[in-house]
């Protein structure tokens, strides 16, 4: 069995040694065949000569080096792609993240195809911790997906995950919600979170403004990318529904003598159902653009396995 380790790194050259050596240790102790991928996210520190530095010593260490700062999930995307072991663990390089749990998730993928680490306690600051339960919460409410801790960077994968996904911009916090609508079991496993010892976070509270939108677009690709009818159908409805109720009620009134020409709530009623019906046309129209032009290639299903008893025979 062989591990991936992938880390990446923006501007923590003081944290690269240490980690290093806690990763190696923890790998040498459980007999694990391992290789680290480092992906320097445009670092303007001395990053990617620490890590050159470490990988004349190792030749299991290799680099990646971005031009310039793409952010998070390319960095995890690209170290994917070079990943050539059959679990991968992706984990911050600022040694929050302590190598010593590396072995528990890979008890839990004997079971499971993606890990999910649980900063349990967080030693953060409450500036930090509070928005985090916020944007977790309302995660998990419009994913499905009961987890306690998205935005947590330590995970574990089975190599199969990795390769059926993509990950950019922001989307890397929504990977469990992406492999649970391809399938795969996901689980979450509490892990040990250590105080940052070098350098400061590069993360500010805009990460979850970006979230927020980019948990809108995950939850609207993973659910109606392939039946946009079902999410415009149920807004028209709603839509629709509240314009005939105010036409209706203004409908009584008039039979009851009332002049309703002149009363606002007459234009509301109207304009609601030309709304609603206008939801509903964008939907028919977005069914007739996808089966006619994407849906052919568009996967909505991850195959686990084929077996054919005259094929295993030969």
């Amino acid at each position: 069995m062989k591990i991936s380790i992938v880390a990446p790194v923006y501007n923590e050259y003081e944290s690269l040694g240490e980690l290093y050596r806690q990763i190696k240790q923890v790998c040498l102790e459980n007999n694990y065949s391992y290789e680290i991928i480092f992906v320097d996210d445009g670092s303007t520190d001395a990053s990617p000569s620490v890590i050159k530095d470490l990988a004349q010593e190792d030749s299991n260490i290799s680099l990646i080096v971005f031009r310039k700062n793409f952010g998070k999930a390319a960095a995890l995307q690209e170290g994917f792609n070079q990943a050539s072991g059959d679990f991968i663990i992706t984990m911050d390089a600022d040694l929050q993240d302590d190598p010593a749990e590396i072995p528990n998730f890979i008890e839990k993928l004997k079971t499971y195809d993606l890990v999910c680490g649980w900063k349990l306690k967080r030693l953060d600051s409450i500036e930090k911790t509070l928005p985090s339960k916020l944007f977790n919460k309302t995660v998990s409410l419009l994913s499905g997906v009961k987890l306690h801790d998205f935005n947590c960077g330590f995970k574990a994968y089975r190599k199969e995950v990795i390769k059926a996904i993509d990950v950019y911009g922001e989307m890397h916090r929504y990977i469990p919600v992406i492999a649970d609508k391809y399938g795969f079991k996901i689980c979450e496993i509490p892990v040990h979170h250590r105080k940052r010892q070098f350098g400061k976070s590069k993360y500010g509270f805009e990460r979850y403004l970006k979230g927020l939108f980019d948990c809108l677009t995950i939850v609207f690709t993973t659910k109606f990318m392939d039946k946009p009818m079902y999410f415009f159908g149920r807004v028209a409805i709603v839509i629709m529904g509240i314009g005939f109720l105010i036409c209706l009620y203004l409908t009584i009134l008039w039979l009851q003598g009332y002049i309703i020409g002149r009363r606002p709530l007459l234009l509301l009623g109207v304009f609601l159902i030309l709304v609603g019906a206008q939801s509903f046309s964008i939907g028919l129209i977005a069914e007739m653009i996808l089966k006619t032009t994407f849906r052919s290639n568009y996967q909505r299903y991850h195959v686990k396995e084929i077996f054919s008893l005259s094929k295993n025979s030969k």
